[in-house]
């Protein structure tokens, strides 16, 4: 009997249209195959998280690939087969409502000074139409407001449409990542008509011009959100202020799935909810403006943010810095301070550097990042290089970068820096910036030193004193034997001020002939000219302007050398050659 149905399958399969088909057809034919080649067609499967001009973001704009989303409909308009795939692919990340509301009837909406407006009611027809779109989109980024201006960018009359559907909410059924930005008191309302139960990622903004006051409204919608969507996992609040931001943490208190959360000031009950998460591996916050309690720092001496990865801490001095890193320890790969009022911070940042030396492992620190803002006008301000000393513990260090106000003094020397660079072999970046017209620089000595210990560096920013190569000529042997460093691209050094750009060229070129942008004095921009030959022209921009051309030139030179090396003895034996002929 099976015998008799493998043979009849068999048969039916010699006679189906499909075996008549070419390879190529039946293999198109696999649903399978045919998502995998469309997903390579198509943008990558990365939420939309920014907006064009917003360069800083992780993710992609949507209008990056114009091409690829042409060639999406192409195919969708193809044959019934390539339709839906394709159409999956082209609606999965959409960069705004307005794709949407385009695909609808004309007679319903028009464009207004650049803003969607509705000129009628939308029917239940205009409602099917939406619906053959709305359930394949799984990222969207909307926003709200025009930058840098009071208008939205939709009609209030479309969100008031939108809100009424003849189904029920959310309009968007399948979607896992939602990014509202420029959001204000009147536009965050409209955020739940996009929350869904599926949701993983949370990004919300408030706009620059328009109020956003938080209050118990939006507060109630915070949790409203945080009910509905009970798989958040990334959760990222930005605000211009931190004022009222404390009462996101009762929102984060119902999420248990967090991995990432950026927001402003938490409250110490939010941060010791966050510290027990065993999934937490980013947290970017603020203290609290007054110091972490004692009963907070006892909670913290237990095992706390076991997973952490990366940790960015805003606060307002230093004080409140190190109480808060007073007790506990953790394995973090990456960790960012700020201090937004820099009062005391010089003076203070040696004991706090010995504290996160305590609080972190030694072996898994990769990135410190300390910035120092809001320090007042104090000429014996001064970071002193022996204050770097605790860090040097770890030897994973990729990247390194202090960054003080105009107003604060690193005092770097030969020395410091060189311990630094027997310290950290494996560091890839180095950034230290201060007061622009400090002397306290290290010589090129020096710095070629720390290049020669760190093979892996690819961008530095130092104060260096290049006056003992600027005051003299072009040396004819190459510096240092040679040495060359292939890794370094980017180099910034402001507050150096050169009278002889091509010495100086001359010199970086044969140690780091793989620079592509160098960074100078900050003075020589304000009179910044595009004429090369323009008394006016940044010395630093020649610099840069010559380092590419110099090695090509030294290679020629050397080949020039060779040739003629090569030439001289045949040349001899020709003349020997044609004299035995006489």
């Amino acid at each position: 009997m099976e015998a008799e149905s493998a043979e009849h399958q068999r048969a039916h399969n010699r006679s189906s249209p499909a075996s008549f088909s070419p390879a190529s057809t039946r293999c198109i034919m696999i649903a399978e195959l045919r998502w995998n080649i469309f997903d390579l067609v198509g943008p990558p499967d990365i939420p939309v998280t920014r907006t064009v001009g917003d360069l800083s973001g992780a993710g992609w704009v949507f209008f990056d690939f114009p091409r690829t989303r042409k060639t999406l409909l192409a195919l969708a308009l193809t044959c019934k087969s390539f339709t839906e795939p394709a159409l999956n692919l082209l609606w999965r990340h959409l960069g705004g409502i307005e794709p949407l509301i385009r695909c609808l009837p004309q007679s319903l909406w028009k464009q207004n000074r650049g803003r969607l407006e509705f000129t009628r009611a939308m029917t239940v027809d205009d409602w099917s139409i939406f619906c053959k779109y709305n359930h394949r989109v799984r990222s969207l980024l909307n926003q709200c407001h025009r930058q840098y201006s009071r208008d939205m960018n939709y009609d209030a009359e479309i969100w008031r449409a939108l809100s009424c559907p003849p189904f029920s909410l959310p309009l968007l059924p399948n979607l896992t990542s939602l990014t509202w930005i420029e959001a204000s008191d009147e536009t965050l309302q409209y955020i739940q008509l996009f929350v869904t139960p599926k949701l993983t990622m949370l990004n919300i903004s408030a706009a620059y011009l328009v109020p956003f006051t938080f209050g118990p409204s939006e507060q109630s919608i915070f949790l409203s959100i945080a009910k509905s969507c009970p798989s958040i996992s990334h959760f990222d609040f930005g605000r211009n202020t931190d004022d009222y931001t404390e009462s996101v943490g009762d929102t984060l208190q119902l999420w248990s799935q967090l991995t990432s959360v950026r927001t402003g000031t938490l409250s110490e009950a939010a941060i010791s909810y966050l510290s027990n998460l065993p999934s937490l591996r980013i947290l970017k916050f603020t203290l609290p403006s007054i110091l972490i309690s004692a009963d907070t720092q006892k909670l913290l001496q237990r095992p706390a943010f076991c997973a952490l990865q990366e940790l960015n801490i805003s606060s307002r001095n230093m004080v409140f810095l190190d109480a808060f890193l007073k007790e506990f320890t953790i394995t973090p790969k990456v960790v960012s301070f700020t201090i937004t009022h820099g009062v005391g911070s010089a003076r203070a940042l040696p004991d706090m550097i010995s504290r996160l030396s305590n609080a972190c492992a030694y072996d898994s620190l990769q990135q410190v990042q300390l910035n120092i803002t809001g320090q007042p006008a104090d000429h014996e301000a001064s970071i002193e290089a022996a204050s770097f000393q605790p860090l040097f513990a770890f030897r994973n260090l990729r990247k390194f970068s202090l960054a003080v106000d105009v107003h604060c003094v690193v005092r770097m020397d030969d020395a410091a820096l060189l311990q630094m660079a027997k310290a950290w072999p494996l560091l890839e970046n180095l950034s230290i910036t201060g007061y622009s017209r400090s002397s306290h620089r290290v010589t090129p000595h020096a710095f070629v030193l720390l290049l020669r210990h760190c093979p892996h560096l690819v961008s530095v920013a130092i104060p260096v004193n290049w006056s003992m190569i600027d005051m003299h000529a072009i040396p004819r042997d190459v510096p240092y034997q040679g040495f060359s460093h292939k890794a370094l691209s980017h180099l910034a050094f402001e507050g150096s001020k050169i009278e002889s750009p091509i010495s100086i060229a001359a010199f970086i070129s044969a140690i780091a002939p793989n620079v592509k942008s160098i960074q100078g004095d900050s003075d020589d921009e304000d009179t910044y000219e595009d004429d090369v030959f323009s008394e006016h022209y940044p010395a630093w921009r020649m610099v840069q302007d010559l380092i590419p051309a110099l090695p090509i030139i030294r290679e020629q030179g050397m080949r020039i050398m060779l040739r003629r090396s090569l030439q001289s003895p045949y040349s001899h034996c020709g003349v020997a050659q044609r004299g035995d002929r006489q």
